[in-house]
């Protein structure tokens, strides 16, 4: 699937989230068939993960830890954040290489799409009809050409403390 350039501007809930200027780059993620946005300026690299060594005792989001090219890295499961079914797949998972307050992490994901602009005038309120958790982790949303994009929050997805 292919995402136009459509949709920047945020307000972002914590300081450590970007501030998004006119023509900011966003990644197109996909978790359940639904769009998501990540920030261009917070991947650092997209994998497949081979193993991963649980944590016994973690966050239940933390699907546990992952070698990410000789630097071991928490492995965040984006289904579990949106409390959506397991994928079942024989095939390796697909992360993303994300760095968030100096931590790196590995936020998992069913596919990645096109890097598109973001338009700050597609940019719409939230709608009344997103579930909780659905916005808790968003930032700020914008229409698509056919769909709706939930703006993920990086402070929201990766501070376990401040989400729970």
């Amino acid at each position: 699937m292919k995402a136009h350039p459509v949709a920047t501007h945020i307000e972002p809930t914590d300081e450590a989230n970007l501030r998004f200027e006119k023509d900011q780059h966003c990644f197109i993620i996909f978790v359940g068939g639904e769009p998501f946005g990540l920030p261009v300026d917070r991947v650092q690299t997209i994998f497949q993960i081979e193993a991963i060594t649980p944590v016994p005792l973690g966050p239940h989001e933390v699907i546990g830890l992952v070698n990410l090219r000789g630097k071991i890295v928490t492995a965040v499961c984006l289904r579990r954040c949106l409390q959506m079914q397991e994928r079942i797949s024989k095939k390796p998972r697909l992360a993303i290489g994300v760095e968030y307050r100096g931590e790196n992490f590995a936020l998992v994901v069913d596919e990645v799409g096109d890097v598109i602009i973001l338009d700050p005038e597609k940019r719409i309120p939230l709608p009344p009809h997103l579930d909780h958790q659905r916005m808790k982790l968003t930032s700020a949303v914008y229409r698509l050409d056919r769909q709706i994009l939930s703006l993920l929050d990086m402070g929201s997805l990766f501070d376990f403390q401040r989400r729970n």
